[in-house]
């Protein structure tokens, strides 16, 4: 619920892609680490050892404070990890983090991710309701998932029983309202319950038998499926003829009168 009394219908990520991402995110960070401080460490790059230690605490803070800050503030929640397994990091109403928030879910990182290998991170997200970490307590702020499926819109056609009968069926325009719940019946009817399928579908048969002739013996969502078909084929066909009509017309609605120039 946001400050202006809107409710939000937002999707914690699950403790499983939590994980995951941060397992990304933490072999990234340790990896970047590790492959510059074992060269700083063994001399290669000719410092004397009190340099390369000072130089590699250093790069530690780099690596497990400034770059987690500074990629989650600029990217506002996102990181590797995150952005392979559709996640983003937002505050606990919904908005973007900042660059506090980010501070402070690095800084509390280093001690529970970090330090105990992700294992403190993991056993207060298991018992967090939303998966939330130590450091989202402490900033405010939650794993989002952003990653959804695609809604396919289902195109139904005349059935394979009907169709001698669409041949010569005559079905008027219906009135908009019954064309809208017969569309939606027909899109989430896979999702109900049979007794509750059966019945709206007979009860919308029963409205749009009305104008439709002949009524065929037939299951009532065959029935549906039918006549949401041929309106919609119909309806295409006289929009069709209508454009063409139109692009007839447009040279004489567009043109001048008796070759008057157009200036």
């Amino acid at each position: 619920m946001t400050g202006e009394a809107v409710a939000l219908d937002l999707r914690p990520a699950s403790f499983v892609i939590r994980a995951a991402g941060s397992i990304i995110d933490f072999i990234v960070y340790m990896g970047a680490y590790i492959a510059i401080a074992v060269p700083l460490l063994t001399g290669r790059f000719g410092l004397d050892d009190a340099t390369a230690q000072a130089l590699a605490v250093s790069l530690l803070v780099v690596c497990l404070v400034v770059a987690p800050t500074t990629v989650e503030t600029l990217s506002h929640g996102k990181s590797l990890g995150r952005l392979a397994l559709g996640t983003r990091i937002v505050r606990d109403d919904g908005g973007a983090i900042g660059l506090r928030h980010a501070f402070i879910r690095a800084l509390v990182g280093v001690m529970e991710i970090f330090l105990s290998f992700g294992g403190f991170a993991a056993l207060v997200a298991l018992l967090s309701p939303r998966s939330k970490r130590l450091g989202d307590y402490v900033a405010g702020t939650y794993s989002q998932y952003e990653r959804i499926s695609g809604a396919i819109t289902p195109v139904f056609g005349v059935p394979f029983e009907l169709q001698q009968w669409a041949l010569t069926a005559d079905v008027a325009r219906m009135p908009d309202r019954l064309s809208r719940r017969i569309a939606q019946f027909l899109g989430h009817a896979a999702n109900l319950t049979p007794v509750t399928r059966d019945r709206l579908s007979r009860e919308l048969a029963a409205e749009a038998a009305v104008f439709v002739s002949p009524l065929p013996d037939v299951q009532a969502e065959l029935f549906l499926a039918a006549v949401a078909s041929l309106r919609r084929e119909r309806e295409l066909t006289a929009l069709t003829l209508e454009k063409q009509g139109l692009d007839r017309l447009a040279p004489v609605l567009e043109g001048q009168p008796h070759g008057f120039p157009n200036r």
